[in-house]
């Protein structure tokens, strides 16, 4: 007998040290357990330290000891763990009562402390299994003991108070005492922390919102057990124990479709969880701080100017024109959720179309106050109805510092997710390239004043190439302005395809491009971000730079984990700068954007150009003022449906118009509507037209066999002339 009784206890003190040696499972290091971490959302902040969003798993917002109401510790000690001063995580007393209790068939509460229920937590564990169940509860006394060993009681509370659910999405006190009560949890009365302790029974079972009755007798349980526990009278419970529950509910929600940004976010969050893969971190549980370059002022003008200029914009393609594209109808109805749920339930082809052809009620997208409606349609027709609305993409930047001001990626981002601002997504950009050429021209020196051919011009290996029907000559800064089709593959023509191509390339262009007369007409297709990356040397005087939209990322302490600066390389001389920026003022006080400054009363200068594909299915304006850089696309996600949608200056400059307006109309941005651009010191006494290499403006005249005649036409042309050519570049 006595043998048996050794044998026993050697043989449970080696399970011991096995558990806690991490043999039979995970078991946390001791460093882990004196700092020990609940799952923690990483917070997103504006330039100016704005809490604009939050990356989560669990939503949480840790508090310390200090911070959480005495009345809510009382509650919590009464109810759950009378003895919780007394014991050292393990209370022996309570585990021999709940022995008794199971014994006699008469349970007098269970034996596990707010200590081991926290292990508990932290060990994220709860298996149903009886034997792996017995294992779990020894290694929460184990856990529970070191927690004791290594904290504070207050620090043990205070974690736990952190780490508990109360449902509808909110864990920690700090969650709950907003969701229930719209308070700071310091700020809690006796009630209301009597009603949140007895949740923790059951979040579900004792929910006040559904359950309002069996949460207040839970609640008034826990008031019963502080007059047991001497925290508060009789009479106050009992006066207590008689007052109604009283809310104010406001379920922590957090869509990520809500608040500032939310499509400036979501790039945020993919590039943080690049980081964190990198570095070892989890952007959902770390609680690590983001600050961005967002200002959220700049930003709620964007999305105004945004929804204003795209209100009721749609257009909506025919049932012959969707039976002409139907691989691509067929293709966007293999990616929604309805087709994919489907066939992950053995649903035939056949028997999924039926469904698609079938009316059902559904919320869909509308240009009302709610943005959304009620309707019953076919999940076919919806794609099409959906596919109808006209997107955009709007972005904002400081040239010198690459800092991203404001980020709108689409009409709406509950119903319409795809960015058109990021790097992924790409679409022809039409004349808004021109510019990149005529700088690589007069960076070669040929001269903004000089005159340029409007007829065809002879490729070798692409034949004669001229796109539209001018002919004649046209000053270089007036076929800028005028976006004159011809007298671009002429310049082209005198600075060769390759060096083009590889020029755009050196100005962050990632995106593939096609050595063909078309690529200075805008035939390829490019992203927005890289667009305004690409203009940035022309305000930069010379400098490009590439955007960023972080500056730095702490963790939850505050200590800088990383911090960011633009990526910034010469590509142009400052001479080369102030000529394109006075020749693309040419588009905006007598060409193709003529209509910015007096329609939306644009003050000081700016500079910018228009751009149109094929069929007007892509509108672009890309343009700048001495302080800011933007630019904004225009179209749909099917070019076939968008075609008709209007020229870059009338469907894509007015919401750069329209934002301008608005910071120019704000005087607390500081933003100066005066501000003219600074002539380079180098060029005092030069103007524009001024040659930095005549034997370049010499080859360049005799090279292009010009007449003098100048064109009156001021209209912008269709980037690959009046036919539908363009959206294949390898056409050329």
């Amino acid at each position: 007998m006595w043998w048996g009784l050794v044998i026993g206890l050697v043989s449970f003190n080696i399970l011991i040290w096995m558990i806690n040696a991490g043999w039979l499972g995970y078991m946390p290091k001791m460093e882990e357990l004196e700092n020990p971490q609940s799952a923690t959302a990483s917070v997103v902040y504006s330039s100016e330290g704005t809490l604009i969003g939050r990356y989560f798993l669990e939503n949480r917002y840790p508090v310390k000891y200090s911070e959480i109401s005495p009345n809510v510790i009382d509650a919590l000690v009464s109810t759950e763990d009378e003895r919780f001063y007394q014991h050292s995580g393990i209370d022996a007393e309570a585990i021999g009562r709940a022995l008794v209790g199971v014994m006699t068939f008469n349970p007098k509460g269970g034996a596990s402390t707010i200590t081991q229920q926290l292990a508990k937590q932290l060990l994220e564990q709860g298996s149903r299994n009886f034997l792996a169940r017995m294992l779990e509860k020894l290694k929460e006394q184990i856990v529970a003991v070191k927690l004791e060993k290594n904290l504070t009681k207050q620090e043990i509370l205070a974690l736990y108070l952190n780490t508990v659910p109360w449902g509808y999405n909110s864990f920690g006190i700090k969650s709950a005492a907003k969701t229930y009560f719209d308070k700071l949890p310091i700020d809690l009365n006796v009630q209301e922390s009597a009603l949140l302790v007895g949740m923790l029974k059951g979040s579900s079972l004792y929910n006040p919102v559904k359950h309002p009755e069996r949460a207040r007798d839970r609640r008034n349980t826990v008031i019963d057990q502080m007059v047991k526990n001497f925290k508060i009278s009789p009479s106050e419970a009992q006066a207590l124990k008689e007052t109604p529950i009283v809310l104010d509910f406001s379920p922590m929600s957090e869509s990520h479709h809500e608040g500032v940004a939310p499509y400036f976010r979501q790039v945020v969050e993919q590039e943080v969880k690049a980081w964190c893969k990198k570095n070892k971190h989890n952007l959902y549980k770390d609680g690590l701080k983001i600050y961005t370059t967002i200002d959220t002022t700049m930003q709620k003008y964007a999305e105004e100017a945004v929804q204003k200029q795209m209100w009721g914009r749609t257009r909506f393609a025919s049932e012959r024109t969707w039976a002409s594209h139907k691989t691509t109808l067929m293709r966007a109805v293999r990616e929604t959720d309805r087709y994919k749920n489907l066939k992950e339930e053995g649903s035939s082809e056949e028997e999924i179309m039926k469904i698609f052809n079938t009316k059902t009620k559904m919320k869909v997208f509308a240009w009302n106050a709610n943005r959304e409606k009620d309707t019953t349609i076919t999940p076919l027709d919806s794609i099409k109805y959906m596919k109808g609305f006209i997107q955009t993409g709007f972005m904002v930047m400081d040239p010198a510092t690459g800092e991203v001001k404001a980020w709108v990626g689409g009409i709406n981002h509950k119903y319409f997710q795809f960015d058109h601002v990021n790097v992924n997504t790409k679409r022809q950009v039409g004349s808004t390239i021109k510019p990149l050429l005529y700088c690589l021209a007069v960076d070669n020196g040929y001269s903004p004043c000089m005159s340029v051919s409007l007829n065809p011009v002879m490729f070798p290996g692409h034949g004669m190439y001229g796109p539209d029907k001018s002919r004649g000559s046209i000053v270089m800064k007036n076929a800028l302005a005028f976006s004159k089709n011809n007298a671009t593959v002429n310049i082209l023509k005198l600075v060769g395809i390759n060096s083009f191509v590889d020029f755009v390339k050196k100005l962050g262009i990632i995106s593939k491009l096609h050595a063909y007369p078309s690529v200075c007409l805008g035939a390829d297709d490019i992203s927005v971000i890289e667009m305004i990356r690409a203009y940035t040397m022309f305000p930069n005087y010379g400098i490009n730079t590439k955007p960023i939209y972080i500056t730095r990322i702490e963790d939850r302490n505050g200590n800088v984990l990383e911090t960011f600066v633009p990526e910034r390389k010469e590509v142009i001389n400052e001479i080369t700068a102030f000529k394109m920026i006075r020749m693309m003022m040419g588009t905006i006080l007598i060409g193709t954007g003529r209509r910015l400054k007096p329609v939306w009363g644009i003050k000081g200068e700016c500079a910018g150009k228009t751009g149109t594909t094929n069929s007007e299915a892509d509108a672009w304006f890309i343009g700048y003022t001495p302080q800011l850089l933007a630019g904004a696309w225009v179209g749909c996600d099917d070019r076939f449906v968008g075609v008709g949608i209007g020229e870059g200056a009338r469907a894509a400059m007015p919401i750069w118009g329209e934002f301008f307006k608005r910071i120019q109309a704000d005087k607390k941005l500081g933003y100066s509507t005066i501000d003219s651009f600074a002539k380079p010191l180098a060029m005092q006494g030069m103007d524009e037209c001024d040659a930095s290499d005549q034997t370049s403006l010499l080859r360049a005249e005799a090279t292009m066999n010009v007449s003098r005649g100048l064109q009156d036409d001021v209209s912008e042309e269709n980037n690959f002339g009046n036919d539908d050519k363009g959206t294949n570049p390898e056409d050329y």
